[in-house]
């Protein structure tokens, strides 16, 4: 990285050894878009290593955009203003973790996420509390 000149702070960027740029075409039904993409790594100028990496962070970043978008309808949300937007990511994000490592109730996300949204109990199981539901009284009012 030697080569390059005009970085700001270039000690900061110790161990930068590669800048790539990606064009990415995507296939819409009526046209052909094309994005530019830029990514610094450490790693050597390996195109099929590096190219690799890239593909499998979007893979596992595209499957938990899904499920956060079909868990909690992550992109219909109207959250906009201050730090509200972060904040809700987080704790979707918070959320998810604590139905994927639930084990007792083998479902889907959803279905997981449902059922604590409607069993308190649930809920407080998902919060590392050791209760089951269908062993607790319902005490109804």
């Amino acid at each position: 990285m030697s080569q390059i000149t005009g970085l700001y702070e270039l000690n900061l960027w110790v161990g930068l050894k590669t800048i790539v740029m990606v064009v990415r075409s995507i296939q819409h039904w009526n046209k052909t878009t094309q994005e530019l993409q830029f990514y610094m790594t450490s790693l050597a100028g390996d195109a099929n290593k590096i190219g690799s990496a890239i593909r499998q962070h979007w893979g596992i970043e595209n499957s938990v955009h899904w499920t956060l978008d079909v868990t909690f309808h992550e992109d219909e949300s109207r959250i906009r203003s201050l730090h509200s937007p972060q904040n809700f990511a987080l704790l979707r994000r918070i959320a998810l973790n604590a139905l994927e490592r639930e084990s007792s109730f083998r479902r889907s996300i959803r279905q997981k996420s449902r059922r604590a949204a409607t069993c308190f109990l649930c809920w407080l199981r998902l919060s590392q509390t050791q209760t089951l539901c269908h062993n607790l009284p319902v005490n109804r009012v």
